[in-house]
């Protein structure tokens, strides 16, 4: 199962993977914008859709542990390595 830390930017444009970044304590985040807006889960649902295409597995597959309420969120990636995750997010 991989792990991945999102930095979650809602009411966007458009929805895309920006690449990667690290946070204040210099660990990497993966840096996303979404459209759909912070309301009711909206902002959340949209990310585990563009992530379950992004790194082509099932939609279940992408589940947010933590964070669900603030910017960065911690992600589990079930079915991939943090290998493979990364280099399926490298080619973007």
């Amino acid at each position: 199962m991989a792990h991945l830390a999102v930095r979650l930017t809602p009411g966007a444009s458009a929805d895309r993977i920006d690449g990667w970044d690290v946070d204040g304590e210099g660990r990497p985040v993966l840096k996303v914008r979404v459209r759909a807006r912070p309301v009711e889960g909206e902002a959340n649902e949209a990310l585990v859709k563009l992530l379950a295409r992004a790194l082509r597995v099932a939609k279940s597959a992408v589940a947010i542990q933590r964070g669900g309420q603030s910017r960065i969120k911690m992600l589990d990636i079930a079915d991939l390595s943090n290998d493979e995750m990364r280099s399926r997010l490298t080619g973007l």
